[in-house]
């Protein structure tokens, strides 16, 4: 039994999951930025579990899928697996968490949206997973996938794909008029090994979000993220 961190017991109410090395989640939850920035801690970072995790999430998926559609065909059977594994799917499942407001990180990444990135958040959402499995073993980390994936599943099944805010707010703009959606990178700022970008998304000549992000794609996708939020309250 390592050290015990009473902060993360809401989480762990959340996750309806009770760790008996709380450590293991703990790290979890740290990014590597937070090590870097941090290097006299000595506190691991989650890749490792992420690693884990990743794995362990595949399996549980393709075993419930294998199990209960018995008559799909291996090719269905993988888009389904592919669509529930996603990383939309798990950033909005580690945003119901919230796994943001736990998250350890460096301050540079917090700053340019870290704890709302759905690329740090579905990582993170897998390295939970792999704690659970080694805290609990595979039993533990099913019911943990299978119950905080349940919606994600129902969506799959029916048929609705889980969309990213480029797609949504192209399908909204779209429906209006056919007029083009254009985004552009606007700034870059860092060093090479730590750049952030900050994108814009233009329609019609206005400017309707602005984002920021590691690479030019996430900056893209936080800028139709607050374009959805201000013209659509999304």
């Amino acid at each position: 039994m390592g050290r015990v961190y009473p902060e993360l017991d809401e989480l762990q109410q959340r996750v309806n999951y009770s760790w008996q090395d709380t450590g293991l989640l703990r790290q979890a939850l740290v990014h590597s930025s937070y090590t870097y920035e941090n290097k006299d801690r000595g506190d691991k970072h989650n890749e490792r579990l992420e690693f884990l995790g990743d794995a362990v999430l595949e399996l549980i998926i393709s075993e419930y899928f294998y199990r209960v559609y018995s008559a799909k065909p291996e090719g269905e059977l993988t888009k389904m697996r592919a669509m529930t594994v996603c990383e939309p799917s798990l950033a909005g499942v580690a945003r119901r968490l919230n796994l943001g407001k736990y998250m350890l990180m460096s301050r540079g990444e917090e700053k340019s949206g870290g704890r709302d990135r759905p690329a740090l958040l579905a990582d993170a959402f897998e390295a939970l997973l792999g704690s659970v499995y080694l805290d609990g073993g595979i039993e533990e980390a099913r019911k943990v996938a299978l119950s905080q994936l349940g919606d994600v599943i129902k969506q799959v099944v029916a048929g609705q794909t889980i969309r990213d805010h480029k797609t949504m707010l192209q399908e909204y703009l779209q429906s209006k008029s056919q007029d083009p959606i254009s985004y552009s990178v606007i700034d870059e700022a860092g060093p090479d090994h730590d750049k952030t970008f900050t994108a814009v998304v233009e329609y019609q000549g206005k400017i309707m979000g602005k984002g920021r992000g590691r690479t030019k794609k996430e900056a893209e996708q936080q800028a139709a993220r607050m374009a959805l939020e201000s013209y659509l309250g999304r």
